[in-house]
């Protein structure tokens, strides 16, 4: 009599896996019986299928879906068993989520599109930092020719012209204009404030 280890079916999914770790995997065998009491139906007549043709299709469905059951069985053992060395390791959600967020935006950095965006948006920063010069340029020769245009020294003038009659007599010693007491006498009652 052979050994378990040995007996090992190569068309099975359980292929490769030890014996030991099957052992705590329940079978759930009710589909696979489910599937292979159903009665024959009418349909081999409508496909063109004897009932021998019929009957072995049926067997590997039902072999089909027993070793599907047995996947999700062991695919569900193998996820809770992963839970566990996570846990052990002190891996939480939080830290497979900040490193899939860092390895993600890495893959952006690193890709040709970025790139690209990166290096138009480099472009447009410089020419639009160009035309901001030359406008800033334009604006101050404008400014420049305003100011020596005849409408500009006229006006010019007429300020200045404002400013010497107001200034004008502080420069020749007497502050008449801006102080009512320069003589030293109280202001005059027309010159009262409102």
């Amino acid at each position: 009599m052979e050994s378990a280890s040995q007996d090992i079916n190569l068309n099975s999914p359980n292929k490769g896996l030890l014996s030991d770790t099957m052992t705590d995997v329940p079978v759930d065998n009710a589909s696979s019986a489910a599937a292979t009491a159903a009665p024959p139906s009418r349909a081999s007549a409508y496909n063109g299928l004897t009932e021998a043709e019929e009957d072995e299709l049926r067997a590997e469905l039902a072999k089909v879906e027993e070793e599907i059951g047995t996947l999700r069985q062991v695919l569900a053992a193998k996820e809770r068993h992963c839970g566990e060395l996570k846990r052990k390791l002190g891996l939480t959600p939080l830290d497979g989520l900040k490193q899939n967020l860092s390895k993600s935006w890495h893959d952006v950095q690193v890709s040709n599109a970025y790139k690209k965006t990166q290096e138009t948006l480099s472009q447009a920063g410089q020419k639009t930092s160009a035309a901001l010069s030359n406008v800033g340029s334009v604006i101050s020769r404008k400014f420049g020719d305003m100011r020596n245009s005849a409408t500009f020294k006229s006006f010019e003038d007429r300020v200045g012209t404002i400013k010497s009659k107001v200034v004008g007599g502080r420069d020749n010693g007497t502050d008449e204009l801006h102080s009512p007491s320069a003589s030293g006498d109280k202001p005059s009652q027309d010159n009262a404030p409102f």
